[in-house]
């Protein structure tokens, strides 16, 4: 049997970069971990992070199905349904580097970073 995968899905775009493009944006945001659109490839923070960018993301867009973008996670995600769901392989690279420290930015890391995760 085929797996099914939803046709948002976008098995060819890459990610956006190696961190939450909004923080980076900003220059003082900061992530604890990162998820990634499987539509269209930004980058976004995680919901623990104090921005929540991914989940931003998907209710302005519509792009409901995201992949961690952890290493040696693949696991996907549909915010319509709260649930988890199966996708495809999608276009390297699917996490942020190994030597990226999670949280991250080190240097924007308040010393009560901890405190500020939701």
């Amino acid at each position: 049997m085929t797996e099914q995968f939803d046709p948002l899905i976008v098995v060819g775009v890459p990610p956006s970069g190696l961190g939450c493009q909004e923080c980076l944006s900003t220059g003082t945001g900061w992530w604890l971990h990162l998820r990634r659109c499987a539509t269209c490839g930004t980058v976004g923070c995680c919901d623990s992070s104090p921005a929540g960018h991914a989940s931003r993301h998907a209710r302005e867009t519509g792009h409901a199905i995201i992949q961690s973008f952890e290493p040696g996670e693949d696991w996907f995600y549909d915010y319509r349904t709260d649930r988890s769901v199966p996708g495809p392989r999608l276009a390297p690279p699917d996490s942020r580097p190994l030597e990226q420290p999670s949280p991250a930015p080190l240097d924007r890391l308040p010393s009560d970073w901890l405190d500020r995760l939701r």
